[in-house]
């Protein structure tokens, strides 16, 4: 264990590993200010990045940067700093990375996927999950169009949603609506999923730890464990391991646990 954790800082919760994915910084989707609050109010001895942490493709059409996207990185590198194992995983929107992985800085690793090996001795594939979504593999042109319907929805969803709070209704999310009554947006998700586990039954790995789909959700299935760790776009949820070796999903907006890891079979599932 790394000494400088030893020192937790009143007031900050201690987890063992904590997972967030799909940041999206360089987007003016991406919630920054909150993702900031949710790394100060916790110390992890791993950290994983995992995927599209920085968005490369938006950032070729023009540079979108504010300072809470700086602070965001600031923080990382302070964790890191600190004694924090932060290993950042890349993903399709920042592929740009991906000549480099292997790199090793300090406390930071650069790598395309890693194992985490749990508390119980469990080895779980951490990945990005972008090379099990057919449509971004053999369909790049597709894919840029979804990402940009997907930025159009951003922007009207936070239209309704300003509306809403003049009108004194909550937060309100029209992508995961949208997600959960396509059809073909929900067999996607099944589908994605189905490919990640026969991933992992294939290499003698007990789960999975991925992004990509901005789709929270930690469940068993047919004795794999998936774990998916959501986003920082619109659910703003993260994967955390606690001390005890139970995994929990964490929502900003609830500051609770959304699902247990303990027992796997009894979660009901959790969508964003």
């Amino acid at each position: 264990m790394n000494m400088a954790l030893q020192q937790i800082h009143p007031g900050r919760t201690r987890v063992r590993s904590l997972w967030i994915s799909d940041l999206h910084l360089g987007t003016r989707g991406c919630q920054a200010e909150k993702l900031l609050a949710f790394l100060k109010q916790h110390d992890c001895q791993y950290l994983y990045l995992v995927g599209d942490i920085i968005d490369g493709w938006r950032m070729r059409k023009g540079v979108y940067w504010p300072q809470s996207h700086t602070n965001v990185l600031r923080r990382i590198l302070t964790m890191s700093k600190r004694g924090t194992q932060v290993i950042y995983v890349t993903g399709n929107h920042d592929e740009f990375l991906r000549r480099y992985s292997g790199l090793v800085l300090g406390n930071i690793s650069l790598l395309d996927e890693a194992i985490h090996e749990t508390l119980d001795g469990r080895r779980l594939l951490v990945i990005h999950g972008d090379q099990f979504d057919v449509i971004t593999r053999c369909h790049r042109w597709l894919a840029f169009l979804g990402d940009h319907a997907y930025e159009f929805s951003l922007v009207l969803n936070r239209w309704l949603n300003h509306w809403r709070r003049r009108w004194g209704y909550g937060y309100w999310s029209l992508s995961s609506w949208l997600k959960q009554r396509v059809k073909s947006a929900v067999s996607f998700i099944s589908d994605y999923e189905d490919a990640l586990l026969h991933e992992c039954r294939k290499r003698g790995l007990q789960g999975v730890v991925c992004g990509h789909i901005h789709h929270a959700e930690l469940r068993d299935i047919s004795g794999i464990t998936y774990h998916n760790c959501g986003d920082w776009v619109e659910s703003c949820t993260a994967l955390v391991e606690r001390p005890d070796g139970r995994f929990e999903l964490l929502r900003w907006d609830q500051l609770q646990p959304v699902a247990t890891g303990l027992p796997l079979d009894e979660l009901a599932g959790f969508s964003e």
